[in-house]
């Protein structure tokens, strides 16, 4: 059963624009699915291959592109980087929108060669697992960001007679245990740990062995449920390269191999002005909770409950919950988080029209005053900054005020705009 994918409308709007669409993430997040859906009817798809040199596209491209008219989806153009430049001399003569669909799953080599040779031509729009609303089959307009950021006085300060909760079809513990790619939210819990062992097999022997030679590869897996262990923590190359045995410069070249897979992603501190109050370091999320419980060896969705790094993964959850909301949003907002020397720390701090959105996340379903410290502490060494009434995200009941300049917020919660 197809599930419907909140990019949907942006998708179409950006192919009747722009003459290439590149779609990129990780693999299975449904890349070829949505594309498929949108546009199959009218177009053909081919699928490239590692191994297989798919219609002679690698050993003379301008000959495929002729017997492979447009429109038509390219789907892991990664495994044919020789048809970049021949895209480009045809998409330089004709700049009809709608002609080149294409899809990713590295950040290297190809898709930065389309990104620099298809300059105007090509725009790129990046897919990730699903998102709560899409897990409970929503429409679009349940997500709340957008809403939150446009008037965030009026959204916090709002009855709950426009808001419902989403009717998930798992706790939570479950749903952060199972992880966002599409096949994993359907599979029975018996056969999920198997799941998540293929694609990570399929992931090292397949995706980054085509990118980079890597000495040890067993040190590498181990690095990896690493980074699971430290996910939604400032990183520390040192501390990475000291607990196996690599060099920092090491770790950091395996942790860029990790984001130009779509495997983790990184958040960077918030600078202002008081530059020397700050700490500089990022924090680290591996993309899918559901791939980090795998390497942890978290068995079950009831072990969460009183594991250690249930927090951590209840804060990369919403991590990734507010990049894919963000991404319905053109431009989108910049994404922070921000830790004084004196401790205090706001874990997400969005950007928008130079206002400042901060957000604390709690795993526990009782949240309280103290809960939005963390915010109230940003104001007072920012007193200058434009900020917005911020929001404290944990799995609680309701929408509740707990101070004049902070609310609780349901993590499913929905929003229904008015019509």
């Amino acid at each position: 059963m197809y599930t419907s994918r909140f990019l949907t409308k942006r998708l179409e709007t950006l192919a009747r624009t722009f003459p290439v669409v590149v779609v990129a993430g990780a693999r299975q997040v449904g890349k070829s699915t949505l594309l498929g859906h949108v546009f199959g009817h009218q177009a053909e798809v081919v699928v490239f291959d590692p191994a297989q040199d798919i219609g002679n596209a690698r050993q003379d491209p301008d000959l495929f592109l002729d017997n492979h008219p447009p429109p038509i989806i390219l789907d892991e153009i990664q495994f044919a980087p020789e048809l970049v430049a021949a895209l480009k001399r045809r998409v330089d003569k004709d700049r009809r929108p709608g002609q080149y669909l294409l899809t990713g799953s590295q950040q290297w080599h190809v898709l930065r060669s389309l990104a620099e040779s298809l300059t105007g031509r090509a725009v790129f729009l990046d897919l990730e697992g699903f998102s709560l609303g899409e897990v409970a089959q929503a429409d679009v307009s349940s997500a709340w960001l957008p809403a939150w950021l446009e008037d965030p006085a009026g959204f916090v300060g709002s009855h709950d007679n426009h808001r419902h909760r989403l009717e998930l079809p798992y706790n939570p513990f479950e749903l952060v245990w199972r992880g966002s790619l599409p096949e994993a939210t359907r599979l029975s819990i018996e056969v999920l740990p198997d799941f998540w062992a293929a694609y990570f097999r399929t992931y090292v022997e397949r995706d980054v062995r085509l990118l980079a030679e890597v000495s040890d590869w067993h040190v590498f897996g181990r690095f990896v449920r690493l980074a699971a262990a430290l996910t939604g923590q400032e990183i520390n190359h040192s501390q990475f390269g000291r607990e196996l045995g690599v060099t920092p410069q090491t770790a950091r070249r395996w942790l860029d191999l990790l984001t130009a897979t779509f495997q983790w992603f990184e958040v960077p501190a918030f600078s202002g002005n008081a530059v020397k109050r700050v700490s500089g370091k990022g924090k680290g999320y591996i993309a899918d909770t559901g791939f980090a419980c795998w390497a942890q060896a978290v068995s079950s969705p009831s072990s969460l409950g009183g594991h250690p790094l249930w927090g951590h993964l209840f804060e990369t959850y919403i991590a990734g919950e507010l990049r894919k909301q963000m991404s319905l949003l053109s431009p989108a907002p910049h994404l922070y988080h921000w830790r004084s020397t004196g401790g205090a720390e706001v874990d997400f701090l969005l950007e928008r029209d130079n206002q400042f959105f901060p957000i604390e996340v709690k795993a526990k379903t009782r949240v309280s005053r103290g809960d939005a410290r963390g915010i109230l502490a940003f104001r007072e060494a920012y007193p200058n900054l434009k900020v917005a009434p911020g929001l404290v995200i944990a799995p609680c009941e309701r929408l509740e005020r707990l101070s004049e300049g902070a609310v609780a917020l349901p993590w499913d919660l929905g929003e229904e705009r008015a019509k």
